[in-house]
This record gives C-alpha cells, structure tokens and sequence, in this order.
C-alpha cells in the first residue's frame, strides 16, 4: 500500500505545481522526478473526473484513485466472446476482427476491450487443427485430390479384386465435402467427377486447387504449371480457375488432405466388409455416408458441415451454367498442304489460307472446331472413319472449280459449244478406266474454246473425230494449222484386193492351220 500513497502524493504534487504555481508540464515533470508523458497522463484524467486545484478537503488517497483510475468489471462478469461464431464470419467477404468487436461492443458494453477480444479469440483458433487456422473466403476455393487408399470391385466371374480410385473435394470456407469412386485418374474420369462435383455442390467456386498429376497439369511446375487444356476448359465453362498446388507442398491444400483422411476412416472404413460388383452400386453406399458425414455436427464449432456450407459457401458460389459440360479434348495441328488436319486419321479441312499454320483442335464426341489464334475457323460433324470431310468454302478458288467437275457436267458444257464437240468428250471421258482420268484433256479443250471461239472449236472437234484421235494435242493441232476451217472429205472407198496367183489371201493361211496344227 506504501506504492498506493506515494502514487497518491505524487498526483497531488503534479496537480499543485500546474495549477497554483503555474509552472510547465516539462518543469513539473523535473520537479516531480516524473516523465513528461506521465504528467499529461495525470493531468488528462483529472480534468476528466472534473478535478482542478486545490482537491476537496474530504477527498481521501482512496476515493481521489477510484476517481482517478476506476477498475475495469471482473472477467467473471464479462461475457466472453463467441470464438466459433468469429471464426466462421472471419470467412465472409470483408468481415474483420476489427468490425466484429465493434458488434460484441454494442451488445457487451462492459465486456472485453478490443486487444483481449483478439487474443481470446487467436487463443482459441490455436487449438483447431493446422487446416481450419486457413481462413478461406466463403466461395473461394474448391480442394481436389485422390486418395491413396483406393476401394475395389470384385469380378463377378473370377472373384478377382480391382482397385478403383476415390475422388474427393473439399470447399475451403465450409469443409463441405464430395467423395465418389472413380474407375481411374485419366482425363476421362478426372472430368466427369469434377462434372458430378459441382453438380452435388450447387455451384463452383472461383478457384480449383487441385495436386498436379497428369490430368489435370501436363508439365508440373512450382512457378508456372501448365494447366491441361481440357481441365482448363471444364473450369473456364463453370466460371473458375486452375491454381495447382506446388509439387510436394501438401499444405498447399491441407483442406483436402484432411478431407482424404476424413473420408478414409469415416466412409472405406465403414464399407470394408462389404463386397461391391459395379462401380455404380459402390458410389450408391458412399452417397448415403457422405451425406452422413456432411450432417455430422463438428466438435470444435457445434454446426454440421451442411450448416456452414448453406451459411458460407452456398451463397457465395457461381451457378451452373444453363448446359452441362461435354468432354473435348485439344489437339496442336499444323495444316497440311491440302488444307486439313487429321483427328484419329480422318481428315477435316481448314481455309486454305492456314496451310503450314499451327492450330488447335477441339474435339468432342459430335464436333470437331479448329481453333487458330482464339479464333474458331472451321467446324466439322465429328467421324470416325478414314476418309475427308472438306468445306468448299475452304478450297482456292481454282481447287473448288475443279472439285465441281462431273462427267455429265462435262458434256453438257460441251453440248452447249456444239454436237461435235459433245460427241468428242463423251468418247474422251469413255475411253479412260475412271472418268475423272479425262478431266484435264477435257478442261484444256474447254480453255481452246475461250481462245478460238464454240464454232471453230466444234469444227476442229468434229475433224478430231473423222480422223479417229480424240486427245487434246490433236484438237490444239487442227486448231493451230487452221485444219478447221477446210471441209471434211468425204472417206476414201476401199480398193477390192485383186486376184492372183502369188497373193494367197486369209483363206489359204486358214487351211494351212488345220493341216499342221503345231
């Protein structure tokens, strides 16, 4: 108590030497053996309790320090805060501890200041697990991961066990989890569960932060993973995006690595004893118990994970999108110098501009769409067979007109430049084994034309055709020679072959056969 009094004495000194003898807070502090700070201390909290010079001759050491320094409520009257009720608005957009002491206040005006409000609470936090000292917006992140203790399906005929893979994701604000079985962790499977996922969720958060394994990355990296371009594809169509975890950094989703073992012991666990036949049937029994587990209440805030996640997560999330996702998966092309690209060895064109360019391909099961700088320049009905599927707004002009040839067109062009002609180009196009085989001899006739004229043209035909050689050269020739514009003569009459006795004639070589047959 000897303190107490000599805090007291000291007080009245402060408040006499400013008051009576006028002196400055800097001479009072030397004169008292006090730091400056103290004396405006002193001096704040009398003028507060509306104390001055000389004090009342009834004011005691014990009622001038209750005056002075009145004592905060006892912690036993003080409501403590709601550590669990903190933690989970910590988790809301632009919520602090700041705002929600503010709240506390309001309600508690004598309750806990804003420093003991803080350390109450990080007190409190530090006894969760690693995982939930994470704060996660609510709608942020979506943890993935598989786990490494996988569920089998027993063959019915062999009784042969095959393992299968087991899917999980977590959301980051509630804990909310999914779990299903998959058959592996191809691209394939990997995209159907993501699918299923936010199905089951409602909704997608803005970040996925799935391992790097090769479905989801296709070259691993702690600075710059490249994202596979289908995954990537599948986040972009429910509005997220891909954030892999670093390589071997396991806190990176702690969340999810928690939830793999939650999943372990509350749902493989329960399900060892029982035989599964078919995939189907095995995720039908771990619906019923992921449902379980997400409505078990947690020990730690009292609230089931369901809860948080309509509190939390629900609101928060993006919503589906008006179709489901259909798998497609990407292809880097160069175009080839026919202007297509080949997709399991079927050939689908491009525009004929983009011959020896690199582009993408997207392929799904209906649609093949060829992509070249972000821009799509081709879609095709997908096939799967060996030939050619050409657009002709994709050829050169010259390779469009050619493509449009046909043996009846052919002739009926010619029939338009005249009857000998018509009758020159049947017998081309008849004469050759594929009828294609005469286009060209065709197209040069047709380009003499454009140079000489129909009528000139039929006539040299027409002499192409009394002499018996029906090819180009043979037309171009009588052209040339200006054979076309002479009459045809008329063909010469064959002279009888005389009779005499040194010209033997079929007959006699005919007999002579029949005689000697070797």
């Amino acid at each position: 108590m000897p303190a107490r009094r000599l805090l007291m004495r000291k007080i009245r000194e402060v408040l006499q030497l400013r008051h009576e003898q006028g002196l400055s807070h800097q001479a009072v502090a030397r004169a008292c053996d006090v730091g400056v700070g103290t004396v405006n201390r002193y001096l704040r909290r009398a003028a507060e309790c509306g104390l001055g010079w000389p004090l009342p001759a009834d004011l005691d050491d014990g009622t001038l320090e209750a005056r002075l320094f009145p004592r905060a409520a006892p912690a036993r009257d003080r409501v403590r805060p709601d550590c669990a009720h903190i933690h989970r608005e910590l988790k809301r957009d632009g919520v602090t501890l700041q705002l929600l002491w503010e709240e506390y206040a309001q309600v508690y005006p004598d309750g806990y200041r804003y420093t003991q409000f803080c350390g109450i609470y990080r007190q409190w936090a530090r006894r969760l697990r690693p995982s939930m000292r994470q704060v996660h917006r609510a709608g942020e992140k979506t943890f993935i991961d598989f786990s490494g203790k996988r569920p089998a399906l027993v063959d019915r005929h062999t009784g042969e066990l095959r393992r299968v893979e087991l899917f999980v994701a977590v959301l980051g604000a509630s804990g909310f989890t999914y779990a299903e079985a998959t058959a592996t962790q191809q691209l394939p499977d990997w995209v159907d569960a993501h699918v299923r996922m936010v199905e089951y969720f409602g909704g997608a958060t803005a970040l996925w932060v799935p391992d790097q394994l090769k479905s989801a990355i296709t070259r691993p990296c702690r600075y710059e993973p490249d994202v596979n371009r289908t995954y990537e594809d599948l986040a972009h169509h429910y509005g997220a995006v891909v954030v892999p975890a670093r390589p071997r950094k396991p806190r990176d989703k702690a969340a999810a690595e928690n939830s793999v073992l939650l999943v372990q012991r509350w749902i493989l666990a329960r399900l060892r004893d029982q035989t599964f036949f078919e995939l189907g049937a095995l995720n039908r029994a771990i619906r019923v118990l992921l449902d379980a587990l997400n409505d078990r209440p947690l020990k730690k805030l009292g609230v089931s994970r369901r809860v948080l996640y309509e509190q939390l997560d629900r609101p928060a999330l993006r919503p589906l999108p008006a179709t489901r996702y259909v798998l497609a998966r990407w292809k880097r092309c160069r175009v080839n110098i026919d202007y297509h690209v080949e997709v399991d060895r079927h050939l689908y064109s491009v525009p004929y501009q983009l011959v020896r360019e690199q582009v993408e391909v997207r392929y799904t099961a209906a649609t093949v769409e060829v992509v070249f700088k972000g821009r799509r320049v081709a879609s095709h009905p997908r096939r799967h067979d060996r030939r050619t599927s050409t657009v002709a707004e994709h050829m050169p002009s010259a390779h469009r007109a050619h493509a449009e040839w046909t043996p009846s067109r052919l002739i009926g062009w010619a029939e338009k430049v005249g009857p000998a002609t018509a009758r020159l180009v049947t017998r081309i196009l008849e004469s050759r084994p594929h009828p294609e085989q005469g286009y060209r001899t065709v197209l040069g006739i047709m380009r003499l034309g454009r140079r000489h004229g129909d009528a000139r043209l039929d006539a040299a035909s027409a002499r192409a055709l009394a002499i018996g050689s029906c090819h180009y050269r043979t037309v171009k020739n009588i052209l040339a020679a200006g054979q076309d514009r002479l009459p045809l003569e008329p063909p010469a009459e064959t002279t009888p072959t005389p009779v005499h006795t040194n010209i033997r004639g079929a007959d006699y070589y005919a007999a002579a056969s029949q005689e000697d047959p070797c």
